[in-house]
């Protein structure tokens, strides 16, 4: 029963198998850094943004990770 447990959480989940990385670069093609740096003020946005060092600070930084996940699911619920 765990297996259906996990399975159903998963189903209910949007961002589930979705890489950090993935939703990085659509953002990034979406809106660019700088309105990306609007949008979400952190300096990995705002100062020589690169997706790497963004990814680097994003995996150690939960409140700023959760952001770019909320705007991802923002971003893409708008498109349809």
């Amino acid at each position: 029963m765990d297996i259906d447990k996990s399975s159903n959480e998963h189903a209910n989940n949007p961002l589930h198998g979705v890489k950090l990385i993935d939703m990085l670069e659509k953002l990034v093609a979406a809106y660019g850094w700088e309105e990306l740096g609007m949008r979400i003020n952190i300096r990995c946005f705002n100062n020589d943004p690169s997706i790497k060092s963004s990814l680097k600070f994003l995996r150690k930084t939960p409140w700023a990770r959760d952001k770019v996940e909320q705007l991802y699911l923002h971003h893409v619920k708008s498109k349809g």
